[in-house]
C-alpha cells in the first residue's frame, strides 16, 4: 500500500513510513555484518581485516553510484506529490537509462583502478591479496546494488517503505545462507563472502522489479517513453550529480581515515573493521530518516506546502534526539559483547578491544550531529536542491582530512578514532545553516510565509 505522505499528522506519518525502512536497513547491515563474522570465525581474523579495510572503497564506488540512481528518483517523488502521473512513468524510464550509463562506467573504472587504490590507502601487506579479491567482485556486481537501491527508491517516493522491508528481509536470509555454503561447504573464502553478497542483492532488485511491474503500474513506463527526456534529464541530473559527488566526497574522507588506521597494522584494522559494523548497524535510525525526508519532502515540496516540509523537520529533529541519545547508550554499553561474535575464542580478544573502544566511544556522543546530516541534508535534496548538501561532504572530507593527518602525523590512534565524529560536527552545523537559508528560499519560491 502507497502512503500519501501530504497528508496527516507530520510526526506520525513520518514513523509510520519509517518503521519498515528501518527494518529493513536493518536487515541489509545484519547481512552485511555476516560476512564479517563468518569470514571472521571460519577463514580468520585477517581475512575480516581484509573485508573490512575494503569498506572505505565500497562506500566510495556503491555511494557514488547509487548517489546518482537515488537522485535521479527525487523527481518522481516531486511529480508524485503534484499527481502528475505521466510525468512519474517519464521520470521513471529517464532514471532507469541513466543509471544504465552509470553502471556501465563505474564498473568499468573501478575495476581498472582498484589495485592502485589499495596500494595507496596502505592495505597491509598480510591482507592485501584478500582484500583485492573480495572488492573485486563486489565491484563486477555493482550492478546488483544500484538496481535494488534504484527500485526500492521508486518505491519510496510514491509511499511503500513495506516492499523493499520484505525483499531485504528475503535478501539478508538468502545471503545468510549463501555465506555459510560457500566459505564453510566450498572452502570459497572473502571470494564466498563476496559473491554471497553479490547474488543476494541481485535477488532482492529482481524482486522489487517484479512487485513494480504486478502492483505499482504507476511506476511502469509506457512504450514511447523509453527515450531520453531533456527536462527530465536536467532535473536528475541537477540532484543526482550533486548528491553522487557528495557521497564520494564523504567517501574519499573515509578512505583517508582507514589510510589512517591501516598505519596502526592489521590487528588495528581487524578491530576497528568489527566496531564500525557494529555502529553502523545502530546508525540505521539516522539513515532510514533521511531517506524518509527525501521522500516526505519531495512529495511535499511537489504539493507546494513549505510549512508542512517544516514541520516534518521539526518532527525528524526531535525523533532523532531521543534516537541517538538511546543508541549510544546501547553501543557503549554491548560492545564488548557483539565484539566477541566476530573473532573466534582463541583470538586475542583484549588486544582487540583496546583498539576498538575509542572509536565507538568517540562516535557515540556525537550521534546527534550525525542525525542532522542526514534530516537537513535529504531535505534539502528532496526540495530539488544539490549544491549545498554537496557541500556539506566537503565540510566532512576536510574534517576526516585534518584529524587523519594529523594522527599520520603524530602517529596518534585516537586521532585516527576521532576522524568520523569530527566530520560529523562540522558537516552536521554546516546543514543547519545551509537548511535554514533553504527553507526560507523555498517559501519565498511559493509565496507562502513560513510559519515556526
Amino acid at each position: 500500500m502507497n502512503l500519501d505522505l501530504t497528508k496527516g499528522n507530520p510526526m506520525k506519518v513520518i514513523w509510520e513510513f519509517m518503521i519498515p525502512l528501518f527494518i529493513g536497513n536493518i536487515f541489509q547491515q545484519l547481512y552485511n555484518m555476516c560476512d564479517t563474522i563468518i569470514v571472521g570465525r571460519f577463514v580468520g581474523a585477517g581475512a575480516l581485516g581484509a573485508v573490512g579495510s575494503t569498506g572505505t572503497i565500497m562506500f566510495l564506488v556503491i555511494g557514488f553510484s547509487t548517489g546518482l540512481t537515488q537522485g535521479f528518483t527525487v523527481l518522481t517523488a516531486q511529480r508524485c506529490g503534484a499527481k502528475d502521473e505521466e510525468g512519474m512513468r517519464v521520470s521513471v524510464a529517464n532514471a532507469i537509462l541513466l543509471s544504465i550509463i552509470v553502471i556501465l562506467v563505474m564498473t568499468t573504472a573501478s575495476l581498472l583502478a582498484m589495485h592502485e587504490i589499495l596500494r595507496l590507502m596502505n592495505t597491509p601487506d598480510a591482507i592485501f591479496a584478500d582484500a583485492e579479491t573480495y572488492i573485486t567482485i563486489i565491484c563486477k556486481g555493482i550492478v546488483c546494488s544500484v538496481a535494488f537501491n534504484l527500485f526500492s527508491a521508486f518505491l519510496r517516493s510514491v509511499g511503500n517503505s513495506k516492499a523493499p522491508l520484505v525483499f531485504l528481509v528475503i535478501s539478508a536470509v538468502l545471503n545468510v545462507v549463501l555465506d555459510l555454503f560457500f566459505i564453510i561447504n566450498l572452502h570459497m573464502g572473502v571470494a564466498g563472502a563476496a559473491r554471497a553478497t553479490v547474488l543476494s542483492q541481485g535477488v532482492s532488485a529482481a524482486l522489487c522489479v517484479v512487485f513494480i511491474l504486478k502492483k505499482v503500474r504507476i511506476l511502469v513506463p509506457h512504450r514511447s517513453q523509453w527515450r531520453f527526456h531533456g527536462q527530465a534529464t536536467k532535473a536528475q541530473l541537477t540532484v543526482g550529480v550533486p548528491m553522487a559527488l557528495e557521497s564520494a566526497i564523504t567517501a574519499s574522507g573515509t578512505m583517508i581515515m582507514q589510510t589512517a588506521v591501516n598505519s596502526f597494522g592489521a590487528v588495528a584494522v581487524e578491530a576497528f573493521s568489527a566496531s564500525s559494523k557494529i555502529q553502523s548497524l545502530l546508525t540505521q535510525g539516522m539513515y532510514s530518516m533521511g531517506q524518509v525526508m527525501a521522500s516526505y519532502t519531495g512529495q511535499n515540496y511537489g504539493k507546494g506546502d513549505v510549512d508542512r516540509i517544516h514541520k516534518g523537520v521539526k518532527a525528524a529533529v526531535l525523533s532523532m534526539c531521543i534516537y541517538s541519545v538511546v543508541a549510544a547508550v546501547l553501543v557503549i554499553a554491548l560492545t564488548p559483547t557483539t565484539m566477541r561474535l566476530f573473532f573466534a575464542s582463541h583470538e586475542n580478544f583484549t588486544e582487540l578491544l583496546k583498539w576498538a573502544k575509542p572509536y565507538v566511544w568517540f562516535c557515540a556522543v556525537c550521534y546527534i550531529p550525525l542525525s542532522f546530516i542526514f534530516i537537513f541534508r535529504s531535505t534539502m535534496q528532496g526540495c530539488g536542491y544539490g549544491l549545498l548538501p554537496m557541500c556539506s561532504g566537503i565540510t566532512e572530507l576536510l574534517c576526516r582530512t585534518t584529524t587523519a593527518g594529523l594522527s599520520m602525523h603524530f602517529h596518534n590512534y585516537l586521532l585516527a578514532a576521532f576522524c568520523d565524529p569530527s566530520a560529523w560536527i562540522g558537516a552536521g552545523i554546516f546543514t543547519l545553516i545551509a537548511y535554514s537559508y533553504i527553507i526560507r528560499q523555498v517559501a519565498k519560491r511559493f509565496g507562502k510565509p513560513l510559519r515556526k
